[in-house]
């Protein structure tokens, strides 16, 4: 088989994908959109209940029922501790449009040969189908001997702990009858706890109990296919977003993983017997290796990063074949059947051609996958499933027929070629987001510098128009980021003056009843758990443009305490000149901290701002170890209003640039 390496690519330049949507076309509900905007599920709650299947006492008379009825095998598979982790970072790489997981190295699934390998359950047979029901009473009363208690039913559905309870110790010298409502009841409660388990935690349809009617019946019937039909189901539920547990057999899904992925395997400390089935046994015993600190994380990277050497393609040619039983050796050519895997109302699509080199194989492009919805029928008690499923008998019948070949003249490279345009190649982003916001943010902060100093000279109107379209896109994009130009609002400032005046005078009104009160004011209106600190911070303002506006009344950065700091104050007196100010420092201390900037009178224009709109460039103020604060709530440019509303205590101890500070006159 023509080896094949995974394509790497530059941080920078990955796609995710899939590039071609003509696959995988439920992109958007898949959990791995979700996580690739940041939105983390953890773990998912595995429901699985084999815990005290050890405390079920079984005569011998109940062993040899549970052989016949195809059982046998299953009965031995222990307890096996879930690693929730990695059966969640496998989840997030399964496709409910084509029942496989998505690996960077190609398509894999869990076959009918991996069911009847690992579970030793029949994967050949008759469908697993019958009535439905929506009352427990009467099927239980027939087929157990007695009907639960109304605490112990619930629709359909029976408590797990009520079959435990009054049917796991049957007394060697019961009646025959006796003893087959007891073995009846653990084989209920074996396939509730293992291949049928559900997300209600402790219940199991009573649906199963007819077929376990008649023992040797129940031993024809296709239980390994319908254990697949419903792990593919609830695979494909968990893979959606909006879920958060998972259900069906999933020491199977975890056992299937150790053999074919080198990702989370445990090891044991002695060798395995190559002579035991099924397949499952091998990983009994205790394990040793790290395995604490491994979340889901660590398993999404390892299988992002999961290598052609990381996977066994063919992990049952080391196994002893002598031990595996002639009528399971003999149905395993059905692991390639194009088929339809059938459990009541659950039908899936088995699709082994998507899987060749699990078969040993060159993998070939496959097949269109046509799409069909998935149908939870028999809603009703007492409906028959088999008269609304013929399509999906009919598939099942001729499984025999749709046997999947390979083809050996194929190149796996052009299947690989076409696979990675359709797949979902990553889960994870390589490059943190935050790590990507501030790659972006320096591009931009790159395109603005570049923006700002491109000359223009000799450039047509159309171009200069351009130019200042980047510039103004790009200063847009790095508003509100600190230690970034600002630039000014697409607002007018004549607007933005009107929408001032109107909130001075609701202001003024406010503070004019708060001063006959005579009560202490708060100067952002924050509560001091919420108010933020800031030591150090530097806000440039770098060509601002100001146009001449009708802003009578703006704001005031204020000194809120008696120390010997200046004040300074933005503020326009007319239409045509906007001021900037400092209270003297022999007055700072006489000035009511909330007085309004509209009181202040006789105020020194400042050099530099002239009439008709020129810009004040390159103003810097530094605050070092102060807090600072807008005793009006209303700045000019909503950046430093940002800064201003989150602060209290406010001192402005430096002003940096070239302002030459000014005297205010007395209010």
């Amino acid at each position: 088989m023509e080896s094949m390496e995974a394509v790497v690519a530059e941080p920078s330049a990955i796609n995710p994908g899939p590039i071609d949507v003509s696959v995988l076309y439920d992109q958007d509900k898949h959990v791995s959109s979700a996580v690739w905007d940041g939105q983390e599920r953890g773990a998912l709650r595995c429901h699985e209940h084999t815990s005290k299947l050890d405390q079920w006492r079984l005569t011998t008379k109940q062993m040899e029922l549970v052989e016949k009825a195809g059982f046998g095998y299953l009965r031995l598979i222990p307890a096996i501790s879930l690693d929730n982790p990695l059966i969640s970072a496998l989840v997030e790489r399964w496709r409910r449009e084509t029942n496989t997981f998505h690996m960077n190295v190609g398509e894999m699934t869990v076959t009918l040969e991996d069911v009847a390998l690992l579970l030793g359950l029949a994967i050949d047979g008759d469908p697993v189908i019958g009535i439905t029901y929506t009352s427990c009473n009467v099927v239980c009363e027939k087929f157990l001997g007695k009907a639960p208690e109304a605490g112990y039913a619930s629709g359909g559905m029976v408590k797990l702990s009520w079959l435990k309870e009054f049917f796991s110790d049957c007394p060697e010298d019961a009646p025959l009858e006796d003893i087959e409502c007891h073995t009846r009841a653990y084989l209920l409660y074996l396939v509730g706890s293992t291949i049928f388990s559900t997300t209600t935690g402790n219940k199991v349809p009573v649906m199963y109990l007819p077929l376990f009617g008649d023992f040797e019946q129940c031993g024809k019937y296709a239980w390994g296919a319908a254990a697949l039909a419903f792990l593919y189901r609830a695979l494909g539920n968990a893979s959606l977003a909006s879920q958060s547990t998972i259900s069906g057999c999933l020491t199977l899904l975890q056992c299937w993983s150790y053999y074919h992925l080198d990702i989370g395997r445990p090891k044991l400390k002695l060798d395995p017997a190559h002579d035991c089935f099924p397949y499952v046994l091998w990983w009994k015993g205790k394990q040793i290796g790290p395995t604490a600190n491994r979340d889901v994380i660590y398993y999404r990277k390892a299988l992002d990063a999961l290598k052609p050497c990381d996977v066994e393609w063919l992990p049952y040619r080391h196994m002893d074949s002598r031990v595996i039983p002639e009528d399971i050796k003999s149905s395993l050519n059905l692991g390639r059947s194009k088929t339809m895997l059938i459990c009541f109302d659950k039908a899936e699509r088995h699709l082994p051609d998507r899987c060749l080199r699990q078969c040993g194989m060159p993998q070939h492009i496959p097949e269109d996958v046509p799409q069909w919805q998935r149908k939870n029928r028999g809603v009703d008690g007492g409906v028959d499933l088999s008269g609304k499923m013929e399509f999906e008998l009919n598939e099942w019948v001729n499984r025999r027929l749709n046997i999947a070949e390979g083809d050996h003249t194929v190149h796996e490279s052009e299947y690989m070629q076409w696979y990675l345009k359709i797949t979902r190649r990553f889960v994870g982003r390589p490059i943190s987001l935050s790590s990507e916001f501030q790659r972006t943010n320096s591009g931009l902060r790159d395109i603005a510098h570049i923006a700002d100093t491109f000359p223009i000279e000799g450039l047509d109107p159309q171009q200069v128009e351009s130019i200042s379209r980047i510039r103004y896109i790009a200063h847009e994009c790095l508003r509100g980021q600190v230690e970034t130009p600002v630039i000014a609002s697409a607002i007018p400032i004549t607007e933005l003056g009107k929408r001032l005046r109107g909130k001075e005078k609701v202001r003024r009104k406010s503070l004019v009843k708060r001063k006959h009160k005579d009560e202490p004011m708060d100067c952002d209106g924050t509560s001091e758990d919420d108010r933020s600190q800031f030591h150090g911070a530097v806000i440039k303002v770098d060509e601002l443009p100001l146009e001449p506006t009708e802003i009578d009344n703006t704001s005031q950065l204020c000194n809120l305490d008696t120390e010997d700091h200046s004040q300074i104050c933005l503020v326009s007196v007319d239409g045509d000149h906007v001021q900037l100010c400092t209270v003297a420092d022999g007055e700072a201390n006489h000035q009511h901290p909330f007085q309004t900037v509209g009181d202040l009178t006789d105020v020194e224009p400042f050099h530099g701002v002239e009439n008709g709109g020129s810009q004040l460039d390159a103003m810097s103020i530094e605050v070092e170890e102060s807090h600072f604060c807008s005793g009006n709530k209303e700045v000019l440019n909503p950046h430093c209003q940002n800064a201003v509303d989150g602060a209290d205590d406010s001192h402005l101890s430096h002003v940096a640039g070239d302002i030459e500070s000014q005297t205010a006159v007395e209010v």
